[in-house]
């Protein structure tokens, strides 16, 4: 699909073609001003660009096989969002009519939103994690199941220690090869 078929596509959705193609050169204008300037721009359910830097390398010439050095450059990167995947990949059903990607939550497109006090509350959850003490009036609960995971942990390497040396003797033997494994060498 290129430019001229997707203003047709929005504008069967609009009704006009002149508000569809004002549409897109609008959305594709903003999305690329926001990530020269170094912004990420998030799509809810379609996908993130960002701007990323690439370090200098040495590359081939394939014709030659001549080291060529490859500057420093800055590149466009597209991550494609979840529900883009599972659309893509087929474990999503692409709905007959509506939006084919979700909508982002309700108030997360409000404009001038302060964020503060979901940042407060994030830094919170780090520093009580990490261990130093929990802000004044919030009391946070440790998950018994990550102090469960810590005991289990030396029990496996004992029993798999046990299983590696010869009975009686306590001397270690080396581990028995897998049948029908492989190697490339």
């Amino acid at each position: 699909m290129n430019k001229g078929q997707l203003v047709e596509a929005v504008a069967g959705q609009l009704g006009s073609r002149a508000a569809a193609e004002d549409a897109v050169d609008a959305v594709l204008d903003v999305m690329v001003r926001a990530v020269v300037a170094g912004e990420r721009v998030q799509v809810t359910g379609f996908g993130t660009l960002e701007k990323v830097p690439r370090a200098g390398r040495y590359a081939r010439n394939p014709q030659t096989g001549e080291r060529v050095r490859v500057k420093k450059t800055t590149v466009p990167r597209f991550r494609p969002g979840q529900g883009f995947k599972d659309l893509v990949s087929g474990t999503k059903k692409l709905p007959k009519d509506g939006p084919s990607v979700a909508k982002a939550p309700k108030g997360s497109l409000t404009p001038g939103k302060s964020t503060t006090g979901a940042t407060k509350r994030t830094a919170a959850k780090r520093t009580t994690a990490a261990g130093s003490p929990a802000p004044a009036g919030k009391t946070t609960a440790r998950k018994p199941a990550a102090a469960a995971k810590k005991t289990t942990a030396p029990a496996k390497k004992t029993a798999t220690a046990a299983r590696n040396t010869t009975p009686g003797t306590g001397r270690k033997t080396a581990p028995a090869k897998r049948a029908g494994r492989r190697t490339n060498t």
